[in-house]
């Protein structure tokens, strides 16, 4: 029987096909992001010849080459699926857990007085602790739901998360010898909001934060923090301490910022930005790029896309058809949420200096690669749901 062209069109659209199934404001708004960071970073390195070799396009090429690659590992995540990757969530874990040792070890290198790269040549370095919060999130999620997906429990058992803390306590001991404060601070986010959404009793959640605070008390007073993350507490806690030292970056970020207005100076116009006036700009303090050339107008719409990012993971967390899912989506909001709070919040000085990348925007390639792998695992998620709701 003859098929018309129109109909035949329309049956092959209707088909399931994966692509259907995608959470398309999730992957738009992480998208658009990563197109502003890019064009942030382009304005941030174009002036500065000693850091582009003459190129002043090489970081904005870079930033686009990355998220390339990202966009790769994301679909390849997306594709496979969580439920796929379950299984392999220790040598996920092994993997990340030698990497970090590796960073360590005389392969590594230090950077801004942390020893956190394993350089590859060619300019290239990796980050380790990045797959580690990919890593810990999978591994804690396999032990937190194993005996409740089973249908075995109604919510992880003691014994589940104590294994489970245990796996998180060994990248985040490796982490803070690094010293790398930073990723620490995330890590602690991921195990809570991971905790929170297993459904684990309130007296974990209570312990955790107790062990946390005597932790914190503990490394401060047998010296574990360098002199340089001391003074950057200091340094948050009066504004006036040290203004041309540690607390320099924050102080011209703010100046940054102040000076953009309301709709700001224009892309590429921004006179402190032009002047180099920022250190690390196109990395930590890329939000001041933001905030002095598209002004306060377009850093709300920075924000709000993350917002949007933020609102499809949680969305995607309570829907989720399994306990594992929840977990690896609610880890990932976590992550995603607080880097973006305390990047934002050290830009405008209403948080310390950490060191931490602003999610999807500033350069870096170790960042990036983590951050678009997170968005993979929030596809899985949501596909799952989508086809067993449509089976239904």
């Amino acid at each position: 029987m003859f098929t018309p062209r129109r109909s035949l069109t329309r049956q092959i659209i209707q088909r399931d096909a994966p692509v259907r199934r995608l959470d398309w404001m999730l992957l738009s708004s992480a998208l658009a992001l990563s197109l502003v960071g890019s064009l942030l970073v382009w304005s941030a390195t174009r002036t500065r010849r000693g850091l582009t070799g003459g190129d002043p396009q090489f970081f904005f090429k870079r930033h686009l080459l990355n998220l390339a690659i990202g966009l790769v590992l994301a679909t390849v995540v997306a594709i496979i699926g969580h439920r796929r990757i379950r299984p392999f969530a220790p040598f996920v874990g092994i993997a990340a857990m030698l990497g970090l040792m590796a960073a360590l070890s005389p392969l590594g290198s230090t950077i801004n007085g942390q020893r956190a790269w394993i350089q590859l040549g060619a300019g290239f370095s990796v980050q380790p602790a990045e797959l580690a919060k990919i890593a810990m999130i999978l591994c804690m999620g396999m032990i937190l739901a194993e005996r409740v997906d089973t249908g075995d429990r109604d919510r992880p058992g003691h014994k589940s998360v104590f294994w489970a803390l245990v796996v998180a306590a060994l990248p985040m001991g490796v982490i803070m010898l690094m010293p790398d404060l930073g990723s620490v601070m995330v890590v602690a986010m991921i195990v809570l909001g991971v905790l929170l959404a297993s459904g684990a009793k309130a007296r974990w959640m209570i312990g955790l934060v107790a062990a946390a605070g005597a932790g914190a008390a503990a490394i401060v007073h047998l010296g574990l923090l360098s002199a340089y993350q001391i003074d950057r507490f200091r340094a948050f806690a009066n504004p006036d301490f040290d203004p041309a030292g540690v607390g320099y970056n924050t102080k011209m970020a703010r100046i940054a910022i102040g000076s953009g207005g309301l709709f700001g100076q224009g892309l590429f116009h921004g006179e402190q930005t032009s002047g180099q006036y920022v250190p690390e700009q196109q990395t930590d303090f890329v939000f001041s790029v933001a905030g002095e050339e598209l002004g306060f107008a377009g850093c709300c719409a920075i924000i709000g896309l993350f917002l949007i990012v933020l609102w499809r993971g949680i969305r995607i967390a309570v829907h989720a058809d399994d306990l594992f899912g929840t977990i690896v989506a609610a880890g990932v909001v976590a992550w995603f949420a607080f880097q973006m709070f305390e990047n934002v919040g050290m830009n405008l000085g209403i948080m310390p200096v950490a060191g931490l990348p602003l999610p999807f925007v500033s350069y870096g390639g170790s960042s990036m690669f983590a951050i678009w792998m997170g968005i993979g695992l929030l596809q899985s998620v949501h596909m799952r749901h989508a086809a067993a709701f449509k089976a239904v």
